[in-house]
């Protein structure tokens, strides 16, 4: 990276600091870092959960071309077309990934990140043991989080987690992106469905419709959903699960940002009934 000459800021990430790196004589690079490394093997988690998405998933992601404690240097990516045919074919290939990688356990090879704090990923046989354990209750210790959350929300999530069986129906774990905002969908030079920023772990496929259903996407993935719904003959009640297993998600944001983008008054709202009476 010695020819590179120029590096212009790029918008749209949360946790990280990230540019577009110009060179002399080789293509422009997507360059991101952060100002201090949570850990030391952040980036080389990324580039696995990349690797993971196109090896075993037939996902298109970028070429990682460095991976060290303190940089990750990727392949540059095109905005995503705003058309709803992108979004149809996005839901094939999601879907595609989702039904070709059913796997009897839940968790990952390994922990990796999920913005700036770590994401455990032991393996466990129990989906909703694990999703209550590793993805809920785990956030319960975070300053950010205790602050915003009073003695009777984090009762309310603990009653949420005994009670998952109940309101969530049994499903199969298999290969997931893991922060799948429409922020992390782009496209390839031809126009394919590219994701960046993975937090790869076997769970449940619906963590991915969660949050993409859940974080505003644009009008042109209505037909994301319809199209996601069908391929992977979804149940009639599968909206209604959303805000639920979405909780992940406005409580790893809670515990890492100032600014939480209604994530508090979210996660109150979906454990109201969850409350002692």
């Amino acid at each position: 990276m010695l020819d590179v000459v120029a590096v212009e800021p790029a918008s749209g990430g949360l946790a990280a600091l990230a540019g577009i790196a110009t060179r002399r004589d080789a293509p422009p690079v997507f360059v991101k870092a952060f100002a201090e490394p949570p850990d030391e093997d952040v980036f080389a988690a990324e580039a696995d959960g990349l690797a993971a998405l196109r090896e075993l998933g037939g996902l298109a992601t970028p070429e990682v071309i460095l991976a060290d404690r303190n940089l990750l240097v990727l392949s540059m990516l095109e905005p995503r077309p705003g058309t709803e045919s992108f979004w149809e074919q996005a839901a094939h290939v999601l879907a595609g990934m989702h039904l070709s990688t059913v796997n009897p356990r839940f968790g990952w090879h390994r922990d990796n990140w999920l913005g700036r704090r770590r994401q455990v990923n032991t393996w466990s046989d129990d989906g909703f043991a694990f999703f209550a354990e590793h993805r809920l209750l785990r956030w319960l210790g975070e300053p950010r989080v205790e602050a915003a959350l009073d003695t009777g929300d984090r009762a309310a999530l603990e009653r949420l987690c005994g009670r998952l069986p109940e309101v969530l129906p049994k499903q199969p774990a298999c290969l997931t992106h893991g922060d799948l905002w429409a922020q992390n969908v782009m496209a390839t030079a031809d126009g394919r469905p590219a994701l960046i920023d993975p937090a790869v772990s076997y769970m449940w496929a619906e963590v991915d419709l969660a949050h993409v259903w859940t974080t505003a996407p644009p009008p042109e993935a209505a037909r994301f959903f319809a199209v996601y719904a069908e391929l992977t003959s979804l149940d009639a009640g599968w909206r209604e699960r959303m805000p639920i297993i979405q909780l992940r998600q406005h409580l790893a944001v809670l515990a890492q940002f100032d600014q939480d983008w209604g994530a508090a008054g979210l996660i109150r709202a979906t454990l109201a009934p969850f409350r002692a009476r």
